[in-house]
C-alpha cells in the first residue's frame, strides 16, 4: 500500500493540477470553458450524492458509539462551546481585518451592476423563528431528496438516540449504519478518482465566464479576505494546539485532500466524505469523528461567519458611511444568530449579507459589488470552513479524553 502511493501522483496533486490547468484553459479558451460547465457540474452532484447517506449513517454510529445519553449530551455541549468561541472569533478576526486595511475605501461605485438579485435576497432575509420551526421535517425523505442538512442531522440524532434506548432491536439498525458507512468510503474513493477533471472544468467555467480581470477592481476586498482567514486559522490552531497539545498545521497537511478539494470546487460537501475518512484512519475515535463533523457542517461555518462582518464593513467603507464601535458590536451580535442559519438557506452568506446590510441601513446596491468576485471569495471561506471543522473535532476528541497519538502517515 504504501509502495502504491510513493509510485502513485497523490490525489491532491492531481487536483491541484487540474485546478492550474482549468485557470490557464478558461482564460485562454474562455467560450471552450464556459462550455465545460456541465462536466463540473456532474461531479459535483456526484459528490453530493454520497453526501446524504453518509451524514445519516455517522450521526447515527456517533451517537450510537458513545452508548450512553449522559455522555452524549456533554459531547453536544462541549461541541456546541467549541462551535460558538469560533463563530465569535471568526466575527471579530473580519472586523479587525476590515477596519485596519480598508478595503472598500477608493472603490467606484459606478461599477455596481444589476441589483435585481441582490435586492430580491434583502427582503428575504433570514427569519430565526421560521429556521428552528424549518429545522424539523415533516417527511425526512424529502428532506433527503432536497439535501437540507440540517433537517437531516435532526432526524439522525432523534434516530440514533431511539436506536441506542430500543436496545437489542436497535443492534440491526446501528449494524446497517455501520456497513453503509464503510460502503460509503470505497464509494467515495471511485468518486474521487474524477475530482481533477471535476475540479478543471468547474474552475475552467468559472475564469471563461467571470475573466482573471474580474479580479483587478477588488483585488483588495479579495486579498484582505484571505488574509483574514489565514490569521483566523493560525489563531485557531494555536488555541487549539495549546488545548491538545499537538501540531494541528501537521494535522491540516494530513488533510490537505479534502481541503484541497473544498477550494478548489467552493463546495463544503465535496470534502465531507473524504475528511470523515481520513480523520477515523488517522485515529480520532469513530463516534467522535462521524458526530462532531456532521453536526459542524450544520452550525460552524466559520469562513462564512468571518466573510460576512468583513463584507457588511467594507460596503459601508465603499459609500463612505462610518460605523462606530457601538454599531459594529451590534454587527457581532445580529451576525451571531443570523449565521446560525446559513446552511439551512440555499444562497445563505448572500442572503445574511444583504439582510445586515438593510437592517443596518447600508446602500442594498454595494452588495453587488462583491458578486462578480464571490466565487473567488466562496473557495476560500468554504476551506476555512472545513478547517473549522477538522479542528473542533480534534479539540472535542481532546476534551472528551479519547485522542491518542495521531498517525499522520495513515
Amino acid at each position: 500500500m504504501a509502495e502504491g502511493k510513493k509510485k502513485g501522483m497523490g490525489i491532491a496533486t492531481q487536483i491541484m493540477i487540474g485546478l492550474i490547468l482549468g485557470v490557464v484553459f478558461g482564460h485562454v479558451f474562455p467560450l471552450w470553458g464556459i462550455d465545460l460547465k456541465p462536466i463540473g457540474d456532474i461531479f459535483l452532484r456526484m459528490i453530493k450524492m454520497i453526501v446524504v447517506p453518509l451524514v445519516f449513517s455517522a450521526l447515527v454510529i456517533g451517537i450510537a458509539g458513545t452508548g450512553d445519553f449522559k455522555q452524549l449530551g456533554r459531547l453536544g455541549i462541549k461541541t456546541l462551546i467549541w462551535f460558538e468561541c469560533a463563530t465569535t472569533v471568526a466575527l471579530i478576526v473580519g472586523l479587525i481585518v476590515v477596519n485596519v486595511l480598508q478595503p472598500g475605501s477608493g472603490i467606484n461605485i459606478a461599477a455596481v451592476g444589476d441589483t435585481s438579485t441582490v435586492s430580491a435576497a434583502a427582503k428575504k432575509t433570514i427569519d430565526m423563528t421560521e429556521m428552528l420551526v424549518n429545522i424539523v421535517p415533516t417527511n425526512i425523505v424529502d428532506s433527503m431528496a432536497k439535501g437540507s442538512l440540517l433537517q437531516i442531522v435532526f432526524f439522525s440524532t432523534f434516530f440514533g438516540i431511539a436506536t441506542v434506548a430500543a436496545g437489542k432491536f436497535g443492534e440491526p439498525a446501528i449494524k446497517l449504519a455501520d456497513s453503509i458507512m464503510h460502503i460509503m468510503f470505497p464509494f467515495t474513493n471511485y468518486v474521487m478518482k474524477f475530482a481533477p477533471i471535476g475540479v478543471f472544468a468547474s474552475i475552467s467555467y468559472t475564469v471563461g465566464k467571470y475573466g482573471l480581470v474580474m479580479l483587478v477592481p477588488l483585488a483588495k476586498l479579495i486579498l484582505s479576505l484571505y488574509f483574514a482567514l489565514v490569521v483566523f486559522i493560525l489563531i485557531l490552531c494555536v488555541v487549539a494546539s495549546l488545548i491538545t497539545r499537538m501540531n494541528l498545521l501537521q494535522l491540516l497537511k494530513a488533510v490537505q485532500e479534502p481541503l484541497l478539494l473544498a477550494f478548489s470546487t467552493a463546495s463544503s460537501e465535496t470534502a465531507l466524505p473524504l475528511l470523515l475518512e481520513r480523520l477515523q484512519k488517522i485515529g480520532i475515535p469513530k463516534y467522535i469523528v462521524t458526530f462532531v463533523l456532521p453536526t459542524g457542517y450544520s452550525f460552524n461555518l466559520d469562513g462564512g461567519t468571518l466573510y460576512s462582518s468583513l463584507a457588511v464593513v467594507f460596503i459601508a467603507q465603499v459609500y463612505g458611511i462610518p460605523m462606530n464601535l457601538g454599531e459594529q458590536l451590534m454587527l457581532v451580535l445580529t451576525l451571531i444568530l443570523a449565521t446560525k442559519g446559513m446552511a439551512a438557506v440555499p444562497g445563505a452568506v448572500l442572503i445574511t449579507i444583504a439582510g445586515t446590510v438593510a437592517a443596518f441601513g447600508l446602500p442594498i446596491e454595494g452588495v453587488a459589488l462583491i458578486l462578480g468576485v464571490d466565487r473567488i471569495l466562496d473557495m476560500g471561506r468554504t476551506a476555512t470552513n472545513v478547517v473549522g471543522n477538522t479542528v473542533a473535532t480534534v479539540v472535542v476528541a481532546k476534551w472528551e479524553k479519547v485522542l491518542p497519538p495521531l498517525n499522520y502517515d495513515e
